[in-house]
């Protein structure tokens, strides 16, 4: 089967499609994570990826139509002995629960151990936040532990559990996450 997705790098010509899609997926987001839902926000939050050797921001779009599906980010990107970054993901809503993020997701750890060089990928998941953990779990990542009050949120310390691969793992074949998607619908 053919990719479905594809990413390309957050740009400032994004604004009106993502500020967009971000309003529609306010209610989706809900205490999970929180993106641009204007212009002045979204102005900021493209600065906090001006560099792309510390923090990437790639936007997962459909093939064929181009349309924004959600959103990955590699950020905190520290080289020398640890050679790894923190994934973060977010679907919009007219593209949730059709397993275009975990596609997405899959490529943008892809690109972290190919051109970026990355050993490590680590993923911050809300214990309540089941369609995540399931996607990390579908693409390979382990459990490595519990996290207390560990990221502010909407001005609420929330606890996370904390997932990781590393580049000596199989991520799992695009092809096989998307008949597993399908099996659990």
């Amino acid at each position: 089967m053919a990719h479905r997705v594809t990413l390309h790098r957050l740009r400032a010509d994004d604004e009106e499609e993502f500020v967009h899609l971000a309003r529609l997926s306010v209610r989706l987001h809900g205490d999970w994570v929180r993106t641009p839902t204007n212009s002045t926000t979204f102005r900021e939050y493209l600065e906090r990826f001006a560099d792309p050797s510390q923090n990437e921001a790639l936007l997962v779009r459909r093939i064929g139509t181009g349309e924004a599906a959600g959103l990955v980010t590699l950020t905190g990107i520290v080289r020398g002995p640890f050679d790894r970054a923190v994934a973060g993901f977010c679907a919009f809503a007219p593209a949730a629960g059709q397993g275009l993020m975990t596609e997405g997701v899959g490529l943008a750890v892809r690109h972290g151990f190919g051109p970026l060089g990355l050993h490590r990928i680590e993923a911050d998941v809300q214990p309540g936040n089941a369609r995540s953990r399931r996607l990390v779990e579908r693409l390979g990542f382990r459990r490595e532990g519990f996290s207390p009050e560990f990221i502010r949120i909407g001005g609420v310390w929330r606890d996370h559990e904390r997932w990781a691969i590393t580049a000596g793992m199989p991520v799992r074949d695009l092809t096989d996450i998307r008949t597993d998607h399908r099996r659990r619908r």
